[in-house]
């Protein structure tokens, strides 16, 4: 069977899984999961984002892809934007770019800058506001992928985060791609991953 490479825009609320979700302490039916996005069978996400996160998701059936790009050892850097609460600079920044303890080990050193707020479609529902308390965006870059790390690691420096984009793995960008869409990778897009 031959291997096949896709890019897709995971809406917030989504389960990255293709097995049916489970129901929501609401009791108002199953949570969707990427079986409600993607026709294409036999495909499987290449490393997970959360529910409560959106953005770039890959997926293939090239299991040595998979491994190459989920083990930390390979160090494949991952891109998120990130809305904080709170203010932040340069200064609360520091302990990212150096490494933090988080739990029970401690982080490798990101890539982090303030950014200005980036143009993202509107997440639905949208976060919640609060007219005293600024929030603030953040450009992370990691080369690891621990559960919840980004969150971990703001709510550590006193910005916990309000919503989470993943916009890159390596150089395979969001672009324009909506949320729910997804494409083909293209030839040159999959030899970067080699």
């Amino acid at each position: 069977m031959p291997f096949k490479y896709f890019a897709f825009h995971k809406p917030f609320a989504v389960l990255c899984q293709f097995t049916q979700g489970s129901t929501p302490p609401s009791g108002k039916g199953a949570r969707p999961t990427l079986a409600d996005y993607i026709s294409v069978p036999a495909v499987y996400p290449v490393g997970r984002l959360d529910f409560d996160s959106e953005g770039l998701l890959l997926l293939t059936n090239d299991g040595a892809l998979q491994q190459r790009l989920s083990h930390p050892k390979f160090a494949h850097p991952r891109t998120y934007w990130v809305q904080v609460e709170g203010s932040a600079n340069d200064d609360a920044l520091a302990p990212l770019r150096s490494g933090l303890h988080v739990q029970d080990y401690r982080t490798r050193p990101a890539l982090a800058k303030v950014i200005a707020e980036p143009n993202l479609p509107p997440r639905d529902p949208p976060i919640r506001y609060r007219r005293n308390i600024p929030t603030s965006w953040l450009e992370i870059t990691l080369t690891e992928g621990r559960n919840r790390q980004v969150r971990r690691m703001t709510a550590a420096i006193g910005l916990p985060t309000l919503r989470l984009v993943r916009v890159a793995i390596g150089t395979l960008r969001l672009t324009d791609l909506a949320p729910g869409a997804w494409r083909e990778l293209t030839s040159v897009e999959i030899a970067q991953f080699d």
